[in-house]
């Protein structure tokens, strides 16, 4: 889901990039799209079995994308090399299959806007890769972080507590580091020369794998079409349009177009979005923990924003 031009592995390892107009159009449609996809995949998992409704959902998404590659640019644009396609395969399997597919497992008993604000772990997973490498962030990207992470262990007591599943909790929380290592490592391989044919190639690694684990899993047994619900098909086909279309290849370009570490916000964004839609339409509750470790995180993004505006 790459929407920009390729860089090479050094340039990607540049942390200052130029933050422009498209870089803010490209992260308000990850934070608003991306903020409705939990409450989708909630309503999708109500009568849907999770890893196979998720690969499908990105199996159908890869296919679209890589037909609309072939149609605007010609057949030859999906042309890779086996380094490219490899490369691609990995981050489909840590994004879609390891960050996705645990979300997607754990809101069969984590309430949408819960299983959101607790993927605001990513940015401290992020911050942690880069310092790894050398890449040392700022002191105000540091504090936001730090101040996302007190967010992150009030959002925590629901599961400790027993109020929700404490493995549906370390579900999410597996899923945000596997979704940080996968857009760290998206930055710093060799992808696909055109991004939308990089895009496609993870959506169906992701998917296919995300089948692969559903049948393991036993999820095809006794499948019944027709008892899944005119809500889950309708949830399933906007996740597909929505979600992975729109979302996630604005979110891979950002991974080329922007800092990274601007790019992780969404993950405070999305909560905001995904708590109100849960609240307004599934009638979740706003426990004290929601509206209180919500109200940190939004005030983490504004620091880390801010911060990052400046490079």
């Amino acid at each position: 889901m790459r929407i920009s031009t390729p860089v090479d592995s050094k340039a990607a390892a540049t942390p200052h990039r130029k933050t422009t107009g498209a870089v803010w159009t490209a992260l308000a449609l990850v934070y608003v799209v991306w903020g409705s996809t939990y409450l989708g995949i909630r309503i999708v998992v109500e009568t849907m079995p999770p890893f196979l409704s998720a690969g499908a959902r990105f199996i159908t998404a890869g296919l679209l994308l890589a037909g609309g590659v072939a149609w605007r640019f010609g057949p030859a644009a999906l042309k890779a090399t086996r380094a490219q396609v490899g490369s691609a395969v990995l981050v489909g399997l840590l994004l879609i299959l390891g960050g996705n597919g645990l979300v997607v497992l754990a809101e069969t008993s984590v309430p949408s806007g819960l299983a959101a604000l607790l993927v605001a772990a990513v940015p401290m997973w992020v911050v942690v890769l880069r310092a790894g490498t050398g890449d040392r962030p700022p002191l105000r990207t540091l504090g936001g972080v730090l101040v996302g992470l007190a967010g992150l262990a009030v959002l925590t007591s629901p599961g400790i507590g027993g109020a929700v599943r404490l493995s549906g909790v370390l579900m999410v929380l597996g899923a945000s580091v596997l979704w940080s290592l996968g857009s760290f490592s998206a930055s710093r391989v060799t992808l696909p020369e055109n991004p939308f044919t990089g895009s496609a190639y993870q959506m169906l690694a992701g998917g296919v794998a995300g089948v692969v684990v559903g049948l393991l899993r036993g999820e095809h047994r006794g499948l019944d079409l027709s008892a899944y619900s005119t809500a889950s098909w309708a949830a399933l086909a906007y996740l597909v349009l929505c979600g992975s279309l729109v979302g996630f290849t604005a979110y891979v370009w950002l991974l080329r177009a922007a800092p990274l570490s601007l790019v992780s916000t969404y993950a405070y964004v999305n909560p905001v979005v995904a708590v109100a839609l849960g609240w307004l339409i599934l009638d979740e509750a706003l426990t004290w923990p929601i509206v209180l470790g919500g109200g940190i995180v939004v005030a983490a993004v504004g620091v880390i924003v801010s911060t990052e505006r400046k490079k």
